[in-house]
């Protein structure tokens, strides 16, 4: 058994704690952080997931800043966040994190992605606890705990699939991606009932004055990627097709 843990989320709430603001006087001012306490609270927050799931084993999941597939699919994703830092001390606690622990990291993924992979690993299934506080890692069927909440959950393939589905119609207003504008949690839940079908959701986009591909577009950016969406050997990712049932 291993955690595969949402290591940018960890990183962020390490760095964010120790970020502090000097006044210099004469209206100078800048940020400062010791990446002493950073490390210590780093390490404070794999204690606790090792003490919540009884699991030692940690596998850190990393995003590629550098490169994502899902601005390819469409360049408007997470467009709102342009301009925005990451916290003082942020790209030297990743490098040290990844001298120091065991990491993973793939080309144009998110670490949503690199934790939905592993998890869904055919070697893996049953292995695997995720570990994240992001409401997206519900998509992926297996051991979910999220932190902040102390929650753990049993996440079925069809509970997988219909949160997915769910995803589809109400888009994420956080990722920047819209789904079906004005389209809700309570409607999706309505319309997909307790048999999750992708033929709904294009139906509901048809419906709204959208089209077929426009639906496909917003899949393949609520998608977190899975073992099969995923060429080992290329290193490059499989986008979705409605064929795909989970």
């Amino acid at each position: 058994m291993f955690c595969a843990i949402d290591t940018d989320i960890l990183l962020y709430k390490a760095t964010t704690t120790v970020e502090k603001q000097i006044d210099w006087g004469n209206d100078i001012w800048s940020l400062f952080s010791d990446l002493k306490e950073a490390k210590a609270l780093f390490k404070k927050q794999c204690d606790q997931i090792t003490e919540a799931t009884g699991v030692e084993d940690h596998v850190h999941c990393l995003s590629d800043h550098a490169n994502n597939f899902r601005k390819v699919v469409d360049p408007r994703y997470k467009s709102l966040r342009k301009g925005t830092r990451k916290p003082c001390g942020y790209v030297a606690m990743s490098d040290w994190v990844e001298e120091n622990y065991k990491t993973y990291r793939l080309p144009t993924t998110e670490a949503d992605d690199v934790m939905g992979i592993l998890a869904t690993k055919p070697e893996n299934i049953g292995k695997c606890v995720v570990v994240s506080d992001d409401k997206d890692l519900k998509t992926i069927p297996g051991k979910l705990y999220r932190p902040t909440k102390d929650e753990r959950l049993n996440i079925s393939d069809q509970d997988a699939y219909h949160y997915f589905l769910t995803q589809c119609l109400t888009g994420d207003a956080t990722d920047g991606y819209a789904g079906i504008p004005g389209f809700g949690p309570k409607a999706a839940e309505r319309v997909l009932g307790n048999r999750p079908d992708w033929s709904v959701v294009e139906r509901e986009y048809l419906k709204a004055g959208m089209t077929r591909d426009e639906a496909i577009q917003q899949a393949r950016l609520a998608r977190i990627l899975h073992w099969s969406d995923w060429n080992q050997d290329e290193e490059t990712v499989i986008l979705w097709e409605p064929t795909k049932r989970t």
